[in-house]
């Protein structure tokens, strides 16, 4: 079992949780801190609302032969009650305490007062809580106190904390959002010069190594970005001197290796003892296998060092037009294997490097045709799909082990089953020229799971994208 990799740090993320949780952790305390403040002027508010009936009552108290009165007629009670939205109840006392009009059940709960003194507590009556508010109104001698008493249910004031507490979480909930909002912003474009050197390190290959511009560099990156540099500079030197080596090596084998594959093969022509011939085969098939290996060491030196898209037009190609100019180079070593070699030819125009494309599809009709075995099929496919241009060589022959479909890809890696001479390295300069012209190959089974399909899906010109399947005419070989 493998181990899971943990996943990778986020700065983005770490930025954004030490920004904004603390804002989430905020809001009820903000909500709670708003509430507080709010909700005390409302309700004091409403409590002055009681003061004013209490002085109006106040004001209707007179005194007759040293007795205090309440007269109260029928529109004045009527007038003293009215609230569309809670009970009011009020309650007079002379000083001995006994009730001179309203509801003597309020009397059980009133506090001692002083004159001009005012007093409010939370009351029942009647089993409903009510907000009372008692005053203390001289009546007769400056020693005799009248109790003047006003309650009323609470159906204002819970209104009232509701429409506050609601009030003030809209606005720290808002807060909180401006604040967030306001923070997704400011790392996103506090972390955009980071994310373009991103872009610009992750479009770094050995074809192009140049130093990252400076100027767009936040300061605090610029060490890792210096170090980066560096390292380019470092591997642009060591890809030139290895691409120099392998070019200077191939180009000197090259000639004696030809000389040596003539001089071999002008030698099998001519009358020799038997004992010689089976040598002077081998001889000739290995002069031959390694004048194949320089030529692909050569491709490679060429796809490790060419530059697409710098600026310079490439010439479009098709696809289709290619495969067929290059067919009858293909031919006689498929009727000495006595294979089968098919066209399926529709329109597939490309930008790019002719003679890379032909190196490309050279290489994939040789390794059928290695590897395939004899008397296979052996079947070479363009067109369009989706926008892409794809190329397809598709054999019947032996194949590929399925856990050799990625292994294969890698230089100088042969499958198990590959039969003929080939050197490892036609699959691994096929997906260099398909990625020099950003593209991307794959390897599956045949059809049927028989054989192998290899296809090449690249990037398909713009003006010559094909709508109509009958605007062009296909080639059908066989």
């Amino acid at each position: 079992m493998t181990a899971r990799t943990a996943p990778a740090p986020s700065l983005r993320r770490t930025l954004l949780m030490w920004l904004i949780l603390p804002l989430v952790a905020l809001v009820p305390l903000a909500a709670a801190l708003v509430y507080a403040l709010a909700v005390r002027p409302a309700l004091d508010g409403l409590d002055r609302a009681l003061t004013d009936t209490a002085v109006a009552l106040t004001n209707i108290l007179e005194m007759h032969d040293g007795q205090a009165t309440l007269p109260l007629s029928t529109q004045t009670l009527r007038a003293l009650r009215a609230d569309l939205v809670d009970d009011v109840a009020f309650v007079v006392s002379d000083p001995q305490g006994r009730p001179l009009g309203g509801e003597a059940a309020l009397l059980a709960h009133a506090p001692a007062l002083r004159a001009g003194e005012w007093r409010f507590f939370d009351d029942t009556l009647r089993g409903r809580p009510m907000r009372a508010a008692a005053f203390g109104a001289r009546c007769g001698s400056s020693t005799q106190i009248c109790t003047v008493l006003v309650a009323e249910s609470l159906g204002k004031r819970q209104d009232a904390e509701r429409a506050v507490a609601l009030a003030a979480l809209a606005a720290s909930v808002l807060l909180a959002l401006s604040l967030g909002l306001l923070a997704v912003v400011a790392v996103r474009r506090g972390l955009r010069p980071l994310q373009r050197a991103s872009v610009e390190i992750g479009a770094r290959s050995l074809q192009r190594l140049e130093p990252i511009e400076l100027a767009t560099v936040p300061r605090e990156v610029m060490p890792f970005v210096l170090a980066l540099n560096d390292l380019f500079g470092r591997l642009r030197t060591a890809a030139s001197a290895q691409r120099a080596f392998v070019e200077d090596a191939a180009h000197q084998l090259r000639t004696p290796l030809s000389t040596l594959r003539v001089e071999a093969a002008q030698v099998l022509t001519q009358t020799c003892p038997s004992s010689l011939k089976p040598t002077l085969l081998r001889l000739y098939a290995a002069a031959e296998r390694a004048s194949h290996l320089v030529q692909q060491l050569l491709t490679l030196a060429r796809t490790d060092g060419a530059v697409l898209g710098d600026g310079t037009p490439l010439p479009r190609i098709d696809l289709a037009r290619l495969a067929a100019e290059y067919a009858n180079d293909w031919l006689r070593p498929t009727l000495a294997m006595e294979q089968d070699l098919g066209f399926d030819l529709e329109p597939a125009f490309v930008e790019g490097d002719e003679l890379l494309l032909r190196e490309l599809l050279g290489n994939l009709v040789h390794n059928a045709i290695e590897h395939a075995g004899a008397g296979v099929s052996i079947t070479v496919r363009t067109r369009s799909v989706a926008g892409r241009a794809v190329l397809e060589v598709i054999d019947d022959g032996r194949g590929v082990l399925p856990e050799e479909l990625e292994h294969v890809w890698g230089r100088f890696r042969r499958g198990k089953l590959a039969g003929g001479l080939g050197t490892g390295l036609g699959l691994a300069i096929v997906r260099d020229i398909a990625r020099l012209h950003g593209g991307e190959a794959t390897l599956q089974p045949g059809v049927g799971g028989t054989g192998l399909a290899v296809t090449v899906s690249l990037p398909q010109s713009p003006e010559h994208i094909i709508t109509d399947p009958e605007a062009e005419p296909v080639v059908n070989l066989s």
